[in-house]
């Protein structure tokens, strides 16, 4: 068994599991730290989106409560219906965009420039959209008050949803964030913020465990069993990471914005940027 292998997919795993939920976007981090692992090629894309999952399963377990809760009143409790059918909502949009786009984006734009781009370009819309909220709200929203008009997840519309659901497929596009689409996406649409990400963790349980099983499934000739250990420390790291990121982020929006991850991805993306037309570092697809 190659040690060096599986020490690269419990790094790739960690890298995921912290930045999923956080808008500085998992696939813009997985795909620069890839290159810079020398752990590229077809097999490690499909890597990328199955590792998704364990940070999936964080989420399941974090809200294992609301979760069975839902699926025991589905048939006949109306707050569980509505939640259920408005997550459904979100997620087919991703679903119908994916498939048409998401062959032409993988081919195109999984490389580490137009990451760095994408990384720059969402960081100034995450600046403008708090600039936006404190103007509107002042701190009253980190104070624990009324501001939005969707408070918590259960106060949606089906309407809301599709918003929601439709600017998710903004992170088609790597580097944009999934997370920070719908997160600052939301909150455009005039959701609270601790209400936009905790429905951002939801859309992504049927979203990325969605997006990992139909790529290994449609990729499955590449895949062996010999790849097996190393899915499965990814997967494994991928969750212990996200389940503590999952916890410490729903603190910090209470009390926080996310003008900090606006900055860093503007740092980061310009570092990126400049060390690939430096020469600094060869990066690599």
């Amino acid at each position: 068994m190659d040690i060096a292998l599986l020490l690269k997919a419990a790094v790739m795993g960690i890298v995921e599991g912290l930045t999923e939920f956080l808008p500085i976007s998992s696939t813009g981090h997985l795909i620069l730290t890839a290159s810079l692992l020398d752990f590229t090629g077809d097999v490690v894309k499909v890597f990328e989106i199955a590792i998704q999952t364990g940070a999936m399963l964080a989420v399941v377990w974090e809200y294992r409560v609301r979760l069975m809760s839902t699926v025991r009143g589905i048939a006949s409790e109306p707050v569980a219906q509505r939640f259920a059918r408005n997550v459904a909502i979100a997620f087919l949009p991703a679903v119908v965009f994916g498939l048409a786009l998401g062959s032409i984006i993988k081919a195109h734009l999984f490389h580490p420039v137009p990451v760095a781009l994408a990384f720059v370009v969402g960081g100034l819309i995450i600046l403008w959209v708090e600039r936006r909220h404190r103007r509107l709200f002042g701190e009253r929203d980190l104070e624990g008050q009324r501001t939005a008009r969707v408070e918590t997840v259960d106060d949606m519309s089906a309407l809301d949803a599709l918003k929601v659901g439709l600017v998710q497929c903004l992170a088609l596009i790597p580097g944009t964030s999934r997370s920070g689409a719908t997160i600052i996406g939301a909150m455009l649409f005039g959701f609270s913020r601790k209400a936009a990400t905790e429905f951002s963790f939801y859309l992504g349980i049927p979203t990325l465990m969605g997006a990992g099983a139909y790529s290994v499934w449609k990729q499955r000739e590449l895949l062996a069993w010999s790849d097996a250990p190393v899915f499965a420390v990814g997967l494994v790291f991928a969750f212990a990471s996200a389940l503590l990121c999952i916890r410490w982020l729903i603190r910090y929006v209470s009390t926080h914005d996310f003008t900090v991850f606006a900055w860093y991805r503007i740092a980061f993306g310009g570092l990126v940027l400049l060390s690939a037309w430096g020469g600094w570092v060869e990066w690599k697809a």
